[in-house]
């Protein structure tokens, strides 16, 4: 039910950090997304072979989510995509975990954030398969 698919590391910088993963580490930045529920922005890099997401998150001040920096521990949460996100939510809300921001739908993708055992924050989404269009036999292009 539950696949562990990346780890999100909370920045203070989120520019310095795009930077360091890329051009030192060899990650290649995918995509880098305002997230207005909880006043930050992220983004999502991958290693070079392309199997591992890290996820950078950046949160404004007066965000739900930003707290204090101690050094070393900037971890922000764990992604779990799920197939049934409805499922999930009630099985977290069940062992006494409910959902804490969210649930958020947007574009083809669900995503709620729990606050889990000894207060690790877990990302659960879904995302919807984009439906492929299929090209129609015996047409042409006319220029």
């Amino acid at each position: 039910m539950f696949r562990f698919r990346y780890t999100g590391v909370r920045v203070r910088d989120l520019d310095g950090a795009i930077n360091f993963f890329t051009k030192i580490l060899g990650m290649k930045l995918e995509s880098r997304v305002k997230a207005p529920w909880n006043k930050g922005e992220f983004a999502n890099l991958t290693s070079e072979d392309g199997r591992h997401w890290l996820e950078l998150n950046w949160y404004a001040e007066g965000s739900p989510v930003a707290g204090p920096f101690r050094d070393g521990e900037e971890l922000d949460h764990l992604g779990f995509h799920v197939d049934n996100f409805d499922k999930a939510l009630a099985r977290l809300k069940d062992a006494g975990y409910p959902v804490v921001i969210g649930p958020h739908h947007d574009e083809g993708w669900s995503v709620a954030f729990v606050k889990a055992f000894d207060g690790i924050w877990l990302d659960i989404f879904r995302m919807q398969a984009k439906k492929k269009t299929k090209k129609k036999s015996g047409t042409r292009r006319r220029r």
